[in-house]
C-alpha cells in the first residue's frame, strides 16, 4: 500500500486537505515549520506547533472553538511545543508520524480504515515530574457525556458551574446544596479497559491495554474526563503519570522510556462498541507491530503461591510487581514498568507479559479470609527474562502473630464496608459522618463505623474484657490502617482515658482523598501503638479517638483498626 506524504506551503491547500483528505492511505501534510496534518480518509487533524486543532471526524470539527489535543506535565504549566515532525516510519500496514518537542517525541500511527489512532511517547529530557499527560479538550456540542468504569451520564455544563459558588479547587456548590466537581469523574485507571466522552453520533475514547507504564498499584485513581470550567471545554485525559489521590510521586525517567502504544478510538458514541473495540485490543497485547528500542517486546511471566506462616492460604491477597529494593510506597512508584494482580483462593498468583527486568515481589491482604493481617510480604530480585516463566514456588507471608481482642474493618487498604465507604464519588460526603461514635465490638456492624473521621468529637470503641482474657502485666497494640488521609485533622488516641498514641498532620503524608471526592482509597498508612497493660482493666474499656483538630472536608478514611495481645 503506498502512503502519501505531501509537502506544501500553501495554507489553502492545507484547508482543503482538512476539510477532504486526498487519499484513502494514512497521510501526513507539511503546511509549514509549525504546522502538519496528519490522518486517513476517516479523520483527520490540524497539528501546530503547540495544539492539535481542526479535528475532522464525518465531515465535522469535532475541535470546534476548543483547545484541541496536547501534551504537558505537572498539570498546565508546560505544555510541549513541537519543534518538527517527520514520517518516522512506514510500512505496507501503517504510517508512524513523530512529532519532536525538547522534552520528548509524540507518535501517531495510523491504519487506512482505523478511526483514531495509536499513540505514544518517548522521553528524552523530562524533568523530574508527578504529572505528565496527553489530552484532548473537545468541542461542547457534539460531546455531552463522560464515560468511565464507574461512572456514565452527562458533564455539568457550564451554565450549571456558572450558577454555582465555588467552594474549591475545581468544586461549585449548587443552590439546591449539591456539589459539582470535575473529581467524580476519577476512578481507578487499572479497572478501566476503556474510558471517554461522548454524544449523539461521536464518541472519543483511550484504549489502553497492559497499562505496563502507568505509576502506582492497583490503587491508583486518576481524574479520567471533566469539564473545563473556565471555556466549557470536553476534557478527556490521559494521565501517563498522575498524582490527583496521591501523597506524592515524583520521578526522574531514563532516556528512551516509552509510554504506550495506547488507542485513540473514534465512532459514533456507542460505548458498546468501544468496549468490543477494548476486548480486541486487549487480545492483541501486547503489539506486534510495535518496535522499539525498550524491551516492550522482551517479556516474560512470574508464578507463585502465597501461604501465611500461621499455615492459611493467602486468599485474595494484592500481589504487585514493581521497583526492586524499593524506597518509596507501591502507589508512589513511577520510573519503570509494574504489574498487579490477585491470590486465588489457594495464595496462587500469575504475570504474564511482563517485560524484562528485575523487580521486588509485594503482596498484602485485601479482605476476605485475611482481612487480619497487616503485614506486607517483600521478595527482591525478582527476575523477568524473555520467554521464561519464573516460577518462584511456595512462598511463606509471615504475619504479625499476635492474638485479636477485636477488628473494625478488614484490611485491604480501602474503607469499603463502612457507612458511605466505596460509595460513588462525590464532594463532602465526610461532613455526613458523626462528630462521636460509640462501636461495640461483637454488637455494632462494621457498616456502624463512617468511613471517614473529620468532625471534632470522639470515636469510642467500647469493649468489655472479662478476667479469663486478661494477661499478667500483658500489653497490647493498637493498629491503626488508613485507607487515606488530608491533612489538618488531628486524633488522640486514648485508653480509658490514658494516652497511647496520637495522629497528625506532622506524621501522616498527605493526600487529597477526602476533599477530592474519594470514597474509597487514597494514600495507604500503617501505625501500630503500644498499649500498657497498666491501661487496660477487667470489665468495661474504652479505645478513643478523639479528634482535636478538624479542617472541612479533610480527615481520616478509615480501612481496620485492629486491637490484639503484643
Amino acid at each position: 500500500m503506498r502512503f502519501l506524504s505531501v509537502f506544501s506551503a500553501l495554507a489553502c491547500a492545507a484547508i482543503q486537505v482538512a476539510a477532504k483528505p486526498v487519499s484513502s492511505a494514512p497521510f501526513f501534510t507539511t503546511v509549514s515549520d509549525t504546522e502538519h496534518i496528519i490522518g486517513n480518509s476517516i479523520w483527520n487533524i490540524t497539528i501546530g506547533f503547540t495544539y492539535g486543532t481542526k479535528l475532522y471526524y464525518k465531515n465535522k470539527d469535532i475541535v470546534g472553538d476548543a483547545v484541541g489535543h496536547y501534551v504537558s506535565y505537572q498539570g498546565a504549566l508546560a505544555n510541549l511545543n513541537w519543534t518538527s515532525a517527520k514520517i518516522f516510519s512506514q510500512t505496507n500496514e501503517y504510517l508512524d508520524v513523530s512529532f519532536s518537542a525538547k522534552e520528548g517525541d509524540m507518535h501517531w500511527v495510523i491504519y487506512p480504515n482505523l478511526a483514531g489512532a495509536y499513540q505514544y511517547f518517548v522521553n528524552r529530557a523530562l524533568p523530574v515530574l508527578g504529572e505528565f499527560r496527553t489530552l484532548f479538550r473537545l468541542d461542547n456540542t457534539t460531546f455531552l457525556n463522560g464515560k468511565t468504569n464507574v461512572k456514565d451520564g452527562a458533564l455539568p455544563t457550564l451554565a450549571e458551574i456558572a450558577a454555582s459558588t465555588k467552594v474549591q479547587d475545581e468544586t461549585w456548590q449548587k443552590a439546591d446544596g449539591t456539589y459539582i466537581t470535575k473529581y467524580d469523574w476519577t476512578d481507578f485507571i487499572r479497572e478501566n479497559s476503556y474510558y471517554g466522552v461522548y454524544g449523539p453520533g461521536y464518541g472519543s475514547w483511550y484504549i489502553y491495554p497492559g497499562k505496563d507504564e502507568y505509576n502506582g498499584n492497583d490503587l491508583k485513581q486518576e481524574l479520567m474526563v471533566h469539564r473545563e470550567s473556565s471555556t466549557g471545554d470536553v476534557v478527556q485525559l490521559n494521565m501517563l503519570h498522575g498524582t490527583h489521590f496521591m501523597a506524592s510521586s515524583s520521578d526522574a525517567f531514563e532516556v528512551g522510556k516509552t509510554w504506550g502504544p495506547w488507542l485513540w478510538y473514534l465512532n459514533d458514541g456507542s460505548s458498546a462498541d468501544a468496549a468490543k473495540r477494548a476486548y480486541e485490543e486487549e487480545c492483541n497485547f501486547p503489539y506486534a507491530w510495535f518496535k522499539s528500542d525498550t524491551n516492550y517486546q522482551s517479556r516474560g511471566s512470574v508464578s507463585g503461591t502465597l501461604k501465611l506462616s500461621d499455615g492459611r492460604p493467602a486468599a485474595g491477597a494484592a500481589v504487585f510487581l514493581g521497583d526492586n529494593h524499593p524506597n518509596e510506597t507501591a502507589l508512589d512508584m513511577g520510573r519503570y514498568n509494574y504489574y498487579t494482580t490477585y491470590a486465588d483462593s489457594k495464595g496462587a498468583f500469575s504475570f504474564s507479559n511482563v517485560r524484562s527486568s528485575a523487580y521486588a515481589l509485594q503482596a498484602w491482604a485485601n479482605g476476605g479470609k485475611i482481612g487480619d493481617v497487616t503485614t506486607v510480604y517483600l521478595q527482591n530480585d525478582v527476575t523477568v527474562t524473555k520467554g521464561k516463566e519464573n516460577r518462584l514456588g511456595a512462598l511463606t507471608w509471615k504475619t504479625q502473630g499476635r492474638k485479636q481482642i477485636w477488628q473494625i474493618g478488614s484490611v485491604d487498604r480501602k474503607s469499603v464496608g463502612f457507612q458511605y465507604g466505596g460509595a460513588a464519588h462525590q464532594h463532602a460526603l465526610v461532613a455526613k459522618c458523626p462528630a462521636n461514635l460509640t462501636f461495640t465490638p461483637g454488637v455494632s456492624k462494621d457498616s456502624d463505623w463512617c468511613f471517614g473521621q473529620s468532625a471534632l468529637g470522639s470515636w469510642d470503641v467500647a469493649f468489655t474484657l472479662p478476667a479469663s482474657q486478661l494477661k499478667s502485666n500483658a500489653s497490647a497494640v493498637v493498629s491503626v490502617s488508613l485507607a487515606g488521609y488530608s491533612s489538618g485533622v488531628s486524633d488522640v488516641i486514648l485508653m480509658n482515658g490514658v494516652q497511647v498514641g496520637n495522629l497528625t498532620s506532622a506524621s501522616i503524608p498527605t493526600d487529597p482523598c477526602m476533599y477530592r471526592s474519594g470514597t474509597t482509597a487514597g494514600e495507604w498508612h500503617y501505625f501500630e501503638f503500644n498499649v500498657p497493660a497498666s491501661t487496660i482493666k477487667e470489665g468495661k474499656n474504652t479505645l478513643s479517638f478523639q479528634c482535636t483538630r478538624s479542617t472541612l472536608w479533610h480527615g481520616f478514611m478509615w480501612d481496620s483498626v485492629l486491637l490484639e495481645w503484643a
